[in-house]
C-alpha cells in the first residue's frame, strides 16, 4: 500500500487570494447565467414575435444550448487540464458575451438557434477551468463550500437575468407603444444586449488572475504537458462526428470497438428518424443524436489514450451512479427554472414587470441561500460520515417534489411564489457538492476532464432533456403544469442514484491511488 501525499499548507496571503479568485469566479458565473437564464423571462415574448411552440422554446433553451455545450465541454476541458485555466476562462467570456449580443439581431427561429448554440461554445469552457483552478486554490476540506459560493452565481446569474429582462421588455414595450421602435427591435433584442455587453468588459479582468500550481493543494506534482494545443486537438477529433473514427484508428483501436462506434451512430441516426415521425422537432433529436454519439466516441478514445483516467472516471461505481443521479435532478432543476415564468404569466396573470422583479428575487435570493448553505453544511456532514454530502443532495431531491405539486395547483399567487422559494432553495443545493465529489474521485491531473464529463452528461440528460420534454408535454396536452409534473418526479430518480453512489463512495475514495497505479499511473 503507498503511503498517502504529504499534506499541503497554505498561507494567510495565499488564501486570501484564492477567496479574491473565488470572488471573481462567482462573478463570471453570474453572467454566466444571467445571459443563459434570461431566456425564459423573455419566453412569451419571444414565443409570440416568432410565432414558436412550448417545444421550440424549450429547445432553444435547452438542446440548442447544450448539445453544443456539451460537445465542447470535453476537449475544452482536456484544455482545462493542460493549458492556462484564467487565459481560457476569459477568452470563453468574452465569445459567449458576444454570442449573446447577436442572439439580439436575430429574426427567427434558425438565427436564434445558431446564437444559442455559440452560446453554448463559449459556456463549455468556464466549468472545467473553474473547478480546476479552484481546486487548486483551496484545500480539499472546502471544496464544497468553495464549489457551492461558485455554484450560488448560478442563482444570483438568473434571477438577475429574469429581473433585468422583464424591465427591459417592459420600459421598451411601454416606450414605443404606438409607435416605431429604433431599427424596429423589439425589447427582448434590446434585454440581449443589455446583458451581453458587460461581459466583454468582465473578460479583460479574468485575464489578470494569477494561475495557481496544478495539485499543491493534494501534494500531488502534476507534469507539465509541452503542446496543450495539440491535446486539445486529439480530444476535439474525439468528440467530432467524423474524425471520431479517424481518431480511433489512429490510436489502435480494435476492429470491435470500430464496429461498436459505427453500430452506435447507425442506432442513434435510426432513433431519430423514428422519434422525428412521431413527435416531430427533428432539430431536437438530431441535435441528441450528435451529443450521444460524441459521448460514446469520446468514451472509447479515452480508454485508449488515458486508462487511468478511464479507470477513474468511467469505472468508479460511485462517479458514474452519482453523476446519473444528478443528471435526473438537472432534468428536474432545468425543466422547472426554465417554465416557471411562464408559468406565472399564463396561470395567475402576472405582468412581467411584475415577475421580473418577484421571480428574480426568489430565484437569486433562494438560490444563493441553498447553494451557500447546504454547500457548507455538506463539508460538515462530510466530517462526521464519508457520505455527508451526498446526504444533503438526497435531501434536496426529496423536498422540491411536495412543494412543486402544490404551487402549480395553488390558485394562490403568494402561495405559489412562497412554494416556489421552497423549490429554488433545494435546486440549487446540487451544484456544490457536484462540484466537489466529481473532482475528488480523480487525481488532479484529471480534474477538467473529470469536470467535463460531469458536465457533459448533466447537461444532455438534464438540459437538453429537461426543458424541452416539459414543453412538448406541454404542447401534447395543452396544459403546462403536466410537463412540469414530470420534471418534479425526476426528482425520486435521482434520490435512488445517489443514494446507491453512497454505498461505493468510501471504497472509491480510500482506493484512489491504487487504482490509477494498476491502470498505469507513473507517479512523481
Amino acid at each position: 500500500m503507498a503511503s498517502p501525499p504529504p499534506t499541503p499548507t497554505q498561507t494567510p496571503a495565499e488564501f486570501r487570494y484564492s477567496c479574491y479568485t473565488l470572488g471573481l469566479l462567482v462573478l463570471v458565473y453570474i453572467i454566466n447565467f444571467l445571459d443563459r437564464q434570461i431566456l425564459a423571462i423573455l419566453n412569451e415574448e419571444i414565443k409570440r414575435d416568432l410565432a414558436l411552440s412550448d417545444a421550440q422554446m424549450g429547445f432553444l433553451f435547452g438542446t440548442a444550448f447544450a448539445v453544443f455545450y456539451a460537445l465542447f465541454g470535453i476537449p475544452f476541458g482536456r484544455l482545462a487540464d493542460v493549458w492556462i485555466r484564467r487565459t481560457f476562462i476569459a477568452y470563453a467570456v468574452a465569445f459567449w458575451s458576444l454570442a449573446t449580443v447577436l442572439s439580439g439581431f436575430a429574426r427567427n427561429f434558425l438565427e436564434l438557434g445558431l446564437a444559442r448554440i455559440a452560446v453554448g461554445v463559449g459556456e463549455a469552457g468556464t466549468g472545467p477551468c473553474a473547478y480546476s483552478l479552484l481546486s487548486d486554490s483551496f484545500m480539499p476540506a472546502r471544496r464544497a463550500t468553495v464549489m457551492a459560493i461558485l455554484a450560488s452565481g448560478v442563482y444570483v446569474g438568473a434571477g438577475l437575468g429574469t429581473f433585468i429582462g422583464g424591465h427591459v421588455v417592459a420600459r421598451w414595450n411601454d416606450a414605443f407603444a404606438g409607435s416605431t421602435a429604433p431599427f424596429g427591435l423589439a425589447g427582448w433584442q434590446v434585454a440581449f444586449f443589455v446583458v451581453g455587453l458587460p461581459g466583454l468588459l468582465l473578460a479583460i479582468w479574468v485575464r489578470t488572475l494569477k494561475e495557481p500550481e496544478r495539485g499543491k493543494m493534494d501534494g500531488i506534482k502534476s507534469v507539465p504537458v509541452a503542446r496543450p494545443f495539440r491535446e486539445f486537438g486529439i480530444e476535439l477529433s474525439a468528440v467530432l462526428p467524423g474524425f471520431s473514427i479517424f481518431n480511433l484508428h489512429r490510436l489502435h483501436a480494435t476492429n470491435r470497438t470500430i464496429a461498436i462506434n459505427i453500430l452506435t451512430l447507425g442506432a442513434l441516426l435510426v432513433a431519430a428518424y423514428a422519434l422525428t415521425k412521431q413527435l416531430n422537432n427533428p432539430a431536437q433529436w438530431g441535435a441528441l443524436a450528435i451529443g450521444f454519439y460524441a459521448t460514446v466516441s469520446w468514451a472509447q478514445c479515452l480508454r485508449l489514450r488515458d486508462p487511468p483516467a478511464a479507470r477513474l472516471i468511467l469505472g468508479s461505481r460511485a462517479w458514474v451512479l452519482f453523476v446519473l443521479g444528478l443528471s435526473l435532478f438537472a432534468f428536474s432543476t432545468y425543466g422547472l427554472t426554465y417554465f416557471t415564468a411562464p408559468f406565472f404569466i399564463r396561470y395567475h396573470d402576472i405582468a412581467i414587470e411584475d415577475l421580473g422583479f418577484k421571480l428574480g428575487g426568489i430565484v437569486a435570493g433562494f438560490g444563493f441561500l441553498g447553494a451557500t448553505i447546504c454547500g457548507t453544511l455538506a463539508d460538515v456532514w462530510r466530517k462526521h460520515h464519508p457520505c455527508g454530502r451526498l446526504y444533503v443532495a438526497i435531501i434536496a431531491a426529496l423536498v422540491p417534489i411536495p412543494a412543486g405539486i402544490w404551487m402549480l395547483h395553488t390558485d394562490s399567487a403568494n402561495l405559489a411564489f412562497a412554494l416556489n422559494a421552497i423549490v429554488a432553495f433545494a435546486g440549487a443545493a446540487w451544484l456544490g457538492i457536484a462540484g466537489s465529489t466529481v473532482t475528488d474521485l480523480v487525481l488532479p491531473r484529471m480534474r477538467g476532464t473529470a469536470s467535463a464529463v460531469y458536465i457533459l452528461t448533466v447537461t444532455l440528460f438534464g438540459l437538453a432533456l429537461g426543458p424541452f420534454t416539459v414543453g412538448l408535454v406541454s404542447d401534447l396536452t395543452g396544459d403546462l403544469r403536466n410537463g412540469m409534473m414530470v420534471a418534479l418526479w425526476m426528482n425520486l430518480g435521482a434520490a435512488c442514484l445517489i443514494g446507491l453512489a453512497s454505498r461505493y463512495l468510501h471504497d472509491d475514495q480510500k482506493s484512489l491511488v491504487e487504482r490509477a497505479r494498476s491502470a498505469g499511473e507513473l507517479f512523481t
